[in-house]
């Protein structure tokens, strides 16, 4: 495995150079067979021109007879080119992969989605600990790109799991990442697709297909289509040999055929809508769900995602064969053709019939199965990028310990890691420091961490140890004209939340960050005197910033239930410094004076 993140950097640019290299080599080949594809067009026209202006009976046979042989090296020239076309859109997909994760390692902005749309400001801690939207915990995570993926890694992200959960999925992770190499290619598969359509496919499946396909039950029906091939053939070759009125025979055949299609048609369509064009989609499903059965799974959590060994990416692939069947419909000539002759469309309606008695209730668990691999990918991917964040040790009973714990959304030349253990019983522990000092980040580094500690992935430290705690927080206050609630309102609605929340959780953890600041400076420090004591009775553990230096002398009179931590700064020649490093004790250095004074006031 690699130790430095700089040669997962190295890594990531090797890949990203190979993979153009084939993407060339692939376009040179794509080029190759157009260049076939013209010069089999102009041979057939030669051939044409001579067969239609040859006076030689032999010569005319010749050139009849070889006017087959361009057609059929252009249909395996198309098919050919077809695949490779295919393999350079795969490629190109793998060459955005490598190219997203060197961006996100240099700490630019990831292509996948950043999750804003799941943001809900009521909740207990999103967005006070920049869960979703821009620069946040899940867009640094996200490798998603089905419905499901996305909406299992923002529930996730939401909510604290149990200590059986968490470690299931810390060594679903840990197993995923030895097959880290794979997983580009998995995704690549993905790159691109409707992020419903899954979702799409599945109801068509479940809830539409059975009754869709009801017309498709008359035996009489069946037995006369299965048989049809037989019978259009041998009349056909009746009608060349004899000639006369079978020729006729045939055409009251196609025009017969041609009333059942339209008669039909309702039906027909009512099955087809939904597939259309979905072959190449399936196939690209069945190559994701096939890179999931390869493996001998160990992990219990990765297990529990198979409800059969059956390889459900055959079944797939055996409907994709019927659909891209199926889309000949969209080719008017053949289309016509087909139905006139064989009638096409009412025979794929049945095999397609026979595929969902025998294996559409496998598929469906397939399917899901992608976006809980894609969740887990994601997660893993996170996991090889950050070679030195680390599992977190999840505890029974209350605890919490971190050393060189950071911010995992501040790049790592420029993040400062710090300390940090609650006491053997809750406290409250009250942060003071100047502005800018790292009050506010250092909460956030406590609580996100957590965040990813109850996800199951690794956390921005050299070492953590925590229990499972019911995260509260309280940090970025807005009030909002739409709800008529001003500022102060806002935040008494918050408290009450984390009060109300806190008589229900005895494991409750509070981020709280300059209470009350939508009130006058005596009522925003009675009122966080009088929240700190209600949370000192109900015994629960606070991490308390403040400017207001009088809270800290709350310790006098609850010594065992209040901590007093501090950021400060240094003077250096008039300027200041800051070195993010907390501290125990209150702070004795603010730089509000300093400040004023920059912008031409003076506190004198």
């Amino acid at each position: 495995m690699f130790k430095t993140q700089q040669e997962i950097l190295t890594k990531y640019e090797s890949l990203l150079s190979d993979t153009k290299i084939n993407i060339t080599a692939v376009k040179a080949k794509i080029d190759r067979f157009s260049f076939i594809r013209v010069a089999l067009l102009i041979v057939e026209i030669a051939l044409f021109i001579g067969f239609v202006s040859s006076d030689s009976d032999t010569i005319t046979f010749i050139l009849g007879i070889s006017l087959a042989i361009p057609i059929a090296v252009f249909v395996v020239v198309v098919k050919n080119q077809n695949v490779l076309s295919k393999h350079e859109t795969y490629l190109k997909n793998l060459l955005w992969i490598y190219q997203n994760e060197i961006l996100v390692i240099n700490g630019k902005e990831n292509g996948y989605s950043n999750g804003g749309d799941f943001a809900d400001n009521n909740h207990p801690y999103e967005s006070d600990l920049d869960i979703f939207g821009n620069s946040s915990l899940y867009e640094l995570i996200n490798r998603c790109t089905t419905k499901r993926g996305l909406e299992e890694l923002a529930r996730h992200l939401s909510k604290e799991m149990d200590k059986h959960t968490i470690l299931d999925r810390q060594a679903a992770v840990k197993e995923i990442l030895t097959e880290i190499d794979t997983t580009f290619k998995f995704r690549a598969n993905l790159k691109g697709h409707n992020v419903s359509k899954i979702e799409e496919l599945k109801y068509k499946l479940k809830e539409q297909l059975a009754k869709q396909l009801l017309f498709t039950q008359n035996k009489l029906l069946r037995m006369y289509v299965k048989l049809l091939p037989i019978l259009t053939i041998s009349l056909l070759v009746l009608a060349v040999l004899f000639g006369g009125k079978l020729w006729g025979f045939l055409s009251l055949v196609a025009l017969i055929h041609a009333s059942i299609m339209y008669y039909y048609t309702k039906w027909i369509n009512a099955v087809y809508y939904g597939f259309s064009g979905s072959a190449l989609v399936l196939n690209d499903y069945a190559e994701a769900i096939g890179w999931t059965e390869a493996k001998a799974w160990e992990s219990p959590y990765i297990k529990n995602l198979f409800e059969s060994s059956d390889k459900v990416s055959e079944e797939i692939k055996k409907l994709a064969k019927i659909i891209q069947a199926f889309d000949a419909r969209l080719n008017i000539l053949l289309g016509a053709l087909l139905n006139f002759f064989f009638l096409w469309d009412l025979r794929c309606c049945i095999k397609i019939d026979q595929w969902h008695k025998a294996a559409a209730s496998k598929v469906e668990n397939g399917l899901d199965r992608i976006g809980s691999f894609e969740e887990l990918i994601a997660i893993s991917t996170l996991t090889h990028n950050h070679p030195n964040w680390t599992f977190p040790v999840i505890e029974d009973d209350f605890f919490f310990s971190a050393q060189a714990l950071g911010h995992p959304l501040i790049p790592s030349i420029k993040r400062v890691d710090n300390n940090f253990d609650v006491s053997a019983s809750p406290t409250v522990d009250i942060i003071t420091g100047s502005n800018m000092a790292g009050k506010s980040t250092f909460l956030r580094t406590v609580g996100i961490n957590m965040v990813l500690a109850y996800l199951g992935a690794p956390v921005c430290a050299e070492r953590m140890q925590l229990s499972i705690f019911k995260l509260l927080t309280y940090m970025r206050i807005k009030d909002s004209l739409n709800e008529n609630t001003s500022t102060f309102k806002a935040e008494l609605n918050r408290l009450k939340m984390i009060l109300t929340q806190v008589a229900l959780h005895e494991n409750a953890f509070v981020l709280i960050d300059e209470m009350l600041r939508g009130t006058n400076s005596r009522d925003k420090f009675m009122g966080s005197k009088v929240f700190i004591e209600r949370l000192i009775y109900l015994k629960t553990s606070t991490l308390f910033a403040t400017h207001d230096l009088q809270l800290s002398e709350l310790k006098d009179l609850y010594d065992r239930s209040i901590r007093n931590f501090h950021f400060d700064i240094q003077i250096n020649q008039g300027e200041m410094e800051f070195d993010y490093k907390l501290k125990g004790g209150p702070c004795t250095i603010f730089n509000a004076a300093i400040l004023l004074k920059e912008i031409g006031l003076s506190l004198e």
